[in-house]
């Protein structure tokens, strides 16, 4: 079984599996930043899910024996793989029009939106410091924005839209399925990507087809393309499992902040992969919605 918090946390561990887990989720994303115009999103989902399915099996066998791992609230869990599945659609949808850099900062506004979620769906105060980091937030998509410039792409966006899913995400996680087991809801994540995935093929199959990378059909992979997809399926598992045992050896309120470790890989790979220099205007944006997280985190937990 995974080992649940107790007095004897063990920060140490936590943190580096935590940062091991946003290497591993980030170099994923820049992969599939990578592939876009080869493989549609829809194939994806199903392909990587798929792959992904025995890697959660052997995990739940191993770590989770004799764990009870039928949801106790199916329609609650099936609301919380349909609000994740959209979060990765728009994210995905936006990375080939956008910095990788540009839209995990985006993305990262979600412990804003966690905030103002809590506070109305569940009546969750909003401390001052919790204001300041909405305002800090915003601010910062703002500037990485800055509406009037010539050529603002509305891509970005779909992160925003991404982050909001996933914010309402965690609030039906904390209210109606703590209960259930982080391994199992990993496990059924996946199988909601595959169904998510085979839809939206039988609609691209039966005369929606297009350009895009969410219209795009299904297409003959090559060995390179198998190895990328093998690639995202153990970037899939890593990310369930990984923050599962992370979050249950230290405290959120610590873990919150190392989490943001994604934005800086996220600026690496930019850089390394794609040859994308943020701008200074861009990377104060940037800076301001990490500190804006940072503080929503910590206001949420003190």
């Amino acid at each position: 079984m995974i080992p649940h918090s107790t007095g004897s946390d063990r920060l140490g561990l936590a943190i580096a599996v935590l940062l091991m887990t946003t290497l591993a989720l980030s170099l994923g994303d820049a992969l599939i930043k990578g592939s876009a115009g080869a493989v549609g999103i829809w194939q994806m989902f199903v392909l990587r899910s798929a792959l992904a399915l025995p890697g959660f099996a052997i995990l739940i066998l191993l770590l989770a024996k004799g764990a009870r791992l039928w949801p106790q609230a199916p329609g609650w869990v099936a609301l919380r793989v349909a609000l994740l599945v959209a979060m990765w659609v728009a994210y995905y949808i936006s990375l080939p029009h956008l910095p990788l850099s540009v839209a995990a900062a985006a993305y990262y506004t979600l412990p804003i939106f966690i905030t103002l979620f809590s506070a109305l769906l569940l009546g969750e105060r909003i401390s001052t410091r919790g204001w300041l980091a909405v305002a800090l937030g915003f601010a910062g998509v703002i500037v990485i924005l800055r509406p009037g410039v010539e050529g603002v792409n509305g891509y970005m966006f779909l992160p925003l839209l991404s982050a909001m899913s996933y914010a309402l995400a965690m609030i039906v996680t904390r209210a109606k399925c703590r209960g259930d087991h982080p391994l199992a809801l990993g496990l059924f994540l996946a199988i909601g990507f595959i169904i998510a995935g085979a839809l939206g093929s039988a609609v691209i199959a039966v005369g929606a087809s297009g350009e895009g990378y969410a219209a795009a059909p299904w297409v003959a992979l090559g060995q390179i393309d198998w190895r990328i997809m093998a690639a995202l399926a153990l970037a899939l598992v890593i990310g369930g499992v990984g923050t599962a045992i992370a979050y249950k050896n230290a405290p959120p309120s610590v873990l919150g902040v190392f989490d943001f470790s994604y934005v800086g890989y996220a600026v690496i790979w930019g850089l390394m992969l794609f040859h994308e220099v943020p701008s200074p205007l861009t990377l104060l944006g940037i800076v301001m919605i990490v500190l804006a997280g940072v503080l929503a985190t910590w206001a949420r937990r003190t």
